[in-house]
């Protein structure tokens, strides 16, 4: 059994303003809940909040069954680190201590209290239920990696991709004991196929989850209600995805609508006070009344007026392009060394074209190699005439903007003055942001800038590797709405379902090195 509660939930930022405000909400037992809301709005704040690395200004956190954590950036070391990552804390206090006992007996073998500490460690690290959950990993690496965990668990993690780690941490998290599941943006680094698993494992499971997520089609798969995380505070849909929109655009309304019936009884309130004194003035009958409805009205402003509709998000991408000519991009017998065999394709100007298939099958190389980067291949990849491309990465790393400002890189790549860049950053929604270094940006807000700057930049070929991963659904929705007015090509690698579905074609690169054709989204080859 296992729930989380939230009870007039503060958070305050280091400067003191308010992240969160009275914040509350429930996730009964097996509850699968999504959680959503622009990027910075303090979804990541909230489940650390939850999990007790963070602590409240003020307000109340409740759970039980025991609470384990995906973060949203993965960890280093060794396999044996990740799934520690994500044990229960008992098993992590426990494994530290037998690490430093085997340290210690390691430097002193005749030692007799290390080798007594060295006991002791290991009746603990078994009391914790260490070698029980061992079990349940070598399960767990065995579905994920194909090895079993005895064999793997010295192995680096920068030797496996950033998707095989995922895996790995939610088969252990959802074959834990850990009744509560926290987990931030799970989905990441995930191919379609492992995010079908997912959607399943969780539908599945007996746990209670709370997620962060911004890919649609896993909401709609997954959860059986929306937590919205907005204007400083916390409301939930009861029902799926699927009714969401509506039931937000019906919450908006309500709210506006107590609000304007406030702000019409605090005016028609204030004309009676107004009324009031003026004919009190001449008649000391009226004196009473006057004092009446300045107490009325004084008591009326107090107790404040209801919650304001939040600020709907308004990114405006103006992606332009350009016309060139007929034929974009020309591949002639391209096979990347080790990934692709040799394929042929055209990809004709306007198109808007999908780059599908499992992680690990070259669909990131194929894309840094149209976008100039020296990609061992053999065969030809040619751009056609007046393209110039502007590539989007995938991971976000961008040596060339790390230490600068989002606003001094708009200006200084662009010819801007200051207010002309904060300008377009403020159509981002990042002129907020406009002084911060671009490593200190949110995912979504480095996603955000890089299509500014590919705005800015012209750019008749755009090349997309994973660019909705980190979007907010309101920002994806954005882009999908900049695409649909561009006047270029549009060569995407994408695991979003929804964002697929609005492409004209797809290439689809298989497990086997083959690239096929198609009309249609496939996930399966």
């Amino acid at each position: 059994m296992g729930h989380i509660e939230v009870s007039g939930l503060t958070y305050l930022l280091p400067d003191g303003r308010p992240l969160l405000l009275e914040a509350s909400f429930k996730v009964g037992d097996g509850a699968k809940a999504a959680l959503v809301g622009p990027n910075g709005a303090g979804k990541t704040t909230l489940l650390r909040l939850i999990a007790g690395e963070l602590q409240p200004a003020d307000g109340r956190i409740a759970s039980s069954g025991g609470i384990g954590v995906m973060r949203q950036f993965l960890g280093e070391g060794s396999v044996r680190d990740l799934l520690l990552n994500v044990a229960p804390q008992r098993v992590r206090e426990a494994a530290a201590t037998l690490g430093a006992a085997e340290a210690a007996l390691a430097a002193r073998d005749d030692d007799e209290p290390a080798q007594l500490a060295y006991a002791q460690a290991i009746a603990d690290y078994a009391d914790a239920g260490g070698y029980e959950l061992e079990v349940v990993w070598d399960v767990c690496a065995t579905e994920a990696l194909g090895r079993p965990y005895e064999e793997i668990k010295d192995r680096s993690l920068a030797t496996l991709s950033g998707g095989e780690q995922k895996r790995l941490m939610l088969e252990a998290l959802l074959r834990g004991p850990d009744e509560v599941l926290l987990l931030d943006e799970p989905d990441n680094y995930l191919d379609v196929r492992a995010k079908q698993w997912l959607e399943r494992a969780i539908r599945g499971s007996a746990k209670t989850v709370l997620l962060v997520s911004h890919d649609r089609q896993l909401l709609a798969e997954a959860a059986d209600r929306i937590v919205t995380v907005e204007g400083r505070t916390v409301w939930v849909h009861g029902g799926g995805f699927a009714g969401y929109a509506e039931a937000r655009r019906q919450r908006r309304e309500r709210l506006e609508e107590r609000r304007q019936r406030w702000e019409g009884e605090r005016a028609r309130l204030r004309r009676l006070v107004h009324t009031l004194r003026q004919r009190s003035a001449n008649n000391d009958a009226l004196a009473g009344a006057y004092q009446s409805a300045v107490t009325r009205l004084e008591r009326f402003e107090r107790e404040g007026p209801p919650q304001r509709a939040p600020k709907e998000q308004n990114v405006r991408m103006r992606l332009r392009g350009g016309r060139t000519g007929k034929r974009a991009v020309i591949c002639e017998e391209l096979e990347l060394t080790g990934l692709l065999r040799p394929f042929s394709t055209e990809i004709w100007y306007g198109e808007r074209v999908g780059v599908l298939g499992m992680n690990g099958t070259g669909k990131s190389h194929f894309l840094r190699l149209l976008a100039g980067e020296p990609i061992v291949h053999t065969g030809a990849a040619r751009l056609g005439a007046r393209v110039s491309p502007g590539h989007f990465a995938q991971t976000h790393l961008r040596p060339d903007l790390a230490g600068r400002a989002a606003a001094g890189v708009v200006m200084a790549e662009h010819a801007m003055t200051r207010n002309e860049a904060m300008a377009a950053l403020a159509r981002y929604e990042l002129a907020p942001a406009g002084g911060q270094p671009f490593e200190t940006l949110s995912g979504g807000q480095q996603a955000r800038l890089q299509i500014l700057l590919l705005e800015l930049s012209g750019a008749t070929l755009l090349l997309l590797d994973e660019p909705t991963d980190n979007l907010d659904l309101a920002s994806a929705e954005a882009l999908q709405r900049g695409l649909e007015g561009y006047e270029g090509t549009v060569l995407t690698v994408t695991h979003d379902r929804w964002f697929a579905a609005d492409l004209d074609r797809y290439l689809i690169f298989g497990a086997d090195g083959l690239v096929r054709e198609s009309t249609e989204p496939r996930w399966d080859l």
